[in-house]
């Protein structure tokens, strides 16, 4: 018997199993296919501005920074401006999202743009979010070709986009949009939860940015 089947066999007889349990196989199976939601806060369950408000609270109370624009079209600008604002190099790398490539980044000549994943020498990447959660401020990332995931945790800046339509009251409803977009019994191979700037406070209870990632995170909000 390998390490694994001991684990499991001393898991099944605490809980008083077998493994050929035919109940206990149908409960999972129904749960899975049914996508039950756990509790959900009453914190984020507001009408749509209130909701985008709170979001943007939340996410400035983690040190991140937040913009709004009106349009797709408008994002180019905005990405130029907080670069020129914030002292910061005229280049990003984004990944292959058809919703950043399509825009009209032709206005901003200034602005240096590659393709693809980082590897690591990027000071600044964009990346485009499938959802934002109000309660918390966090954005939810998917990996893949279009939005690399080295793009969310090798640069000193990360520039993030996230459509105010699709920005939840609550972690069950962002999960709820994956599931709509990748369909059922589907994921991306990661699912990132990022709620501001990378931090830690482990040496002396000093808190320091940009630990693990990211030292800076702005969020524009389209819509």
């Amino acid at each position: 018997m390998s390490a694994r089947d001991a684990i499991l066999s001393r898991i099944r007889t605490s809980l008083g199993a077998t493994a050929g349990d035919a109940g206990r196989r149908a409960i999972v199976i129904s749960r899975l296919d049914n996508a039950p939601r756990g509790v959900i806060p009453a914190r984020g369950q507001l009408p749509t501005e209130e909701r985008i408000a709170l979001f943007s609270a939340m996410a400035e109370k983690v040190s991140a920074s937040v913009s709004r624009v009106a349009t797709d079209d408008a994002l180019p600008e905005a990405v130029a401006t907080f670069l020129r604002d914030t002292n910061l190099p005229a280049a990003i790398r984004m990944g292959n999202d058809p919703r950043l490539r399509g825009l009209p980044w032709y206005r901003v000549p200034q602005l240096a743009i590659a393709f693809g994943p980082s590897d690591g020498s990027d000071m600044v990447t964009l990346s485009h979010a499938v959802a934002g959660v109000a309660e918390t401020g966090t954005l939810v990332l998917t990996s893949g070709p279009d939005n690399p995931s080295t793009l969310n945790f090798l640069p000193d800046t990360h520039i993030v986009a996230v459509r105010a339509a699709e920005i939840a009251g609550d972690y069950e409803s962002a999960w709820g949009v994956i599931r709509a977009r990748y369909g059922k019994g589907e994921m991306p191979r990661t699912v990132n939860l990022i709620t501001g700037p990378s931090r830690s406070a482990d040496i002396e209870q000093t808190l320091l940015l940009g630990a693990h990632g990211p030292r800076r995170v702005h969020i524009v909000i389209v819509g």
